[in-house]
């Protein structure tokens, strides 16, 4: 799906309950659940 290290990830939205979780990576709009999100590990550049 795009997620793999060292790709850059923005999140667009977050639903009102906190689930799904949009985010926007390689170009594309992905939306995960919250399972899902909690799997990802991100270092925050800016």
């Amino acid at each position: 799906m795009g997620l793999t290290r060292g790709a850059a990830v923005a999140v667009v939205r977050v639903a009102p309950l906190g689930d799904p979780v949009e985010v926007l990576v390689r170009g594309y709009n992905l939306s995960l659940r919250k399972a899902e999100a909690k799997a990802v590990e991100v270092e925050r550049i800016s």
